[in-house]
């Protein structure tokens, strides 16, 4: 299968592009900037561009996109520009190129303001039916395109699968106060609680999506390690999650939850997959950035 992969110098692409070589399929990633795995260097924004890489292209993975650490740094309308009509462009040139499959890389980052509840109640249980309440540009355009998705496939009946994925960067937290309070890896292995997922575990979700979206047609699902809790443990959990955390027993869980972390890095190895690790950082600006610790301005 010839798969057209979005945004193969990133993180998630080249993963994709590593992957789907090593299965037998036939990968040929696009970019913006070039890269081992980027074939063709261009933007999603140029039609012309997405209407050439498409040629004979059975499948699309559409990862490519502008990022949360991105709303510093990048206007509201290029935001608008690359995830909004960028994913407009390839949606309608796949229909017309007889693309069979297409997967929408979004992101939870889409629920916005549903994951962290009002003072006083409970945690926040997310599932695929909570309504996403985006926050940001990021989370707007994220959302937009997910719709853009649906209406694909109502109208034309392109399968389109979206999985919203959790974390699985290994970049520094965007959030200043948490980079002050705790150590990178800190808070990197702690999320894998409620909000990472591991690199290998994305790629899987992606392969499997590939496989079964003509059979489903549409659908949005969420990519993330699977949390030790349950919803009885929300209001202590809004309380006291250590509590809960040192009674919850683990069961099954994905190849790479925060059992597993916990128990590579107790042994002595490192917290992240071999793949992850190969990958390394990518950085989300061309050019090295100062990062703000604080400015004392609300």
């Amino acid at each position: 299968m010839k798969v057209l992969v979005t945004g193969s110098s990133g993180h998630l692409g080249e993963a994709l592009m590593r992957t789907l070589a090593a299965a037998g399929h036939e990968p040929l990633g696009i970019d913006i900037l070039a890269a081992p795995f980027t074939a063709c260097v261009g933007s999603i924004v140029d039609r012309g561009f997405v209407r050439r890489c498409l040629t004979g292209v059975d499948a699309v993975l559409h990862t490519a996109t502008l990022h949360k650490p991105h709303v510093a740094t990048h206007r509201a309308q290029d935001f608008i520009d690359v995830n909004v009509t960028g994913t407009l462009n390839l949606l309608e040139e796949s229909v017309t190129a007889g693309v069979s499959t297409f997967v929408f890389t979004s992101t939870t980052s889409a629920f916005g303001r549903s994951l962290v509840p009002p003072p006083g109640a409970p945690a926040a249980w997310i599932t695929e039916q909570v309504t996403p309440q985006p926050k940001n540009i990021y989370g707007v355009t994220k959302l937009a395109a997910e719709n853009l998705c649906e209406l694909a496939q109502r109208d034309t009946g392109l399968p389109c699968l979206i999985l919203r994925t959790s974390r699985f960067f290994p970049e520094d937290d965007d959030d200043p106060a948490a980079r002050r309070q705790f150590p990178g890896m800190n808070l990197k292995v702690n999320e894998f609680l409620y909000r990472r997922v591991e690199i290998e575990d994305v790629v899987s979700a992606h392969l499997l999506a590939l496989k079964e979206a003509p059979r489903v047609g549409f659908g949005r699902y969420i990519i993330s390690a699977t949390t030790p809790f349950e919803p009885g443990d929300l209001a202590e959990l809004r309380r006291d999650a250590p509590a809960v955390l040192r009674r919850r027993e683990l069961g099954w869980r994905p190849a790479h939850d925060f059992d597993a972390v916990l128990g590579r890095l107790e042994a002595g190895g490192e917290a992240f997959s071999p793949l992850a690790r190969l990958i390394g950082s990518k950085g989300y600006h061309a050019q090295p950035r100062a990062i703000l610790l604080s400015v004392g301005i609300e």
